[in-house]
């Protein structure tokens, strides 16, 4: 676009805003990479086919005025997926049996019941309070 040879022209990159970093971006340019200026065009429309679509939708649901692009549209499909396992999740009840054991004269020391005559119970073996032996 500025008529310049790509092989003459340097980029500068910075990952926050601070007079030191820029100054070190600065001191330090690199080549211009032509695959990345491809990528972040590609992002760039992919920003405006996906925010294109999702806008209207923020604007229906959350606010007008709002604009969809490329990372709100993972966030809101990721927020959308969460609610649909939250909406889907069925409650059930299980029980753990845990002793506090003690040997005369010595330390106490916890133990966890994980099956009996060498079959280890599963986490919804034990469904209530009053059939606490699945075996």
């Amino acid at each position: 676009m500025l008529g310049e040879d790509p092989e003459k022209l340097k980029r500068i990159t910075f990952h926050e805003i601070t007079e030191e970093a820029i100054k070190h971006a600065i001191e330090n340019p690199r080549k211009l990479d032509l695959r990345l200026v491809d990528a972040q065009q590609a992002r760039r429309i992919l920003d405006r086919l996906v925010g294109y679509e999702l806008s209207p939708l923020l604007w229906k649901k959350v606010l007008r005025g709002l604009s969809a692009g490329r990372v709100q549209s993972v966030a809101v499909r990721l927020i959308v997926e969460r609610e649909r396992e939250v909406l889907a999740f069925k409650p059930q009840e299980y029980w753990t049996v845990e002793s506090l054991f003690e040997k005369t004269n010595a330390a106490t020391f916890p133990g966890k019941l994980i099956g009996k005559d060498g079959k280890a119970y599963d986490k919804f073996a034990i469904s209530s309070k009053t059939h606490p032996t699945p075996f």
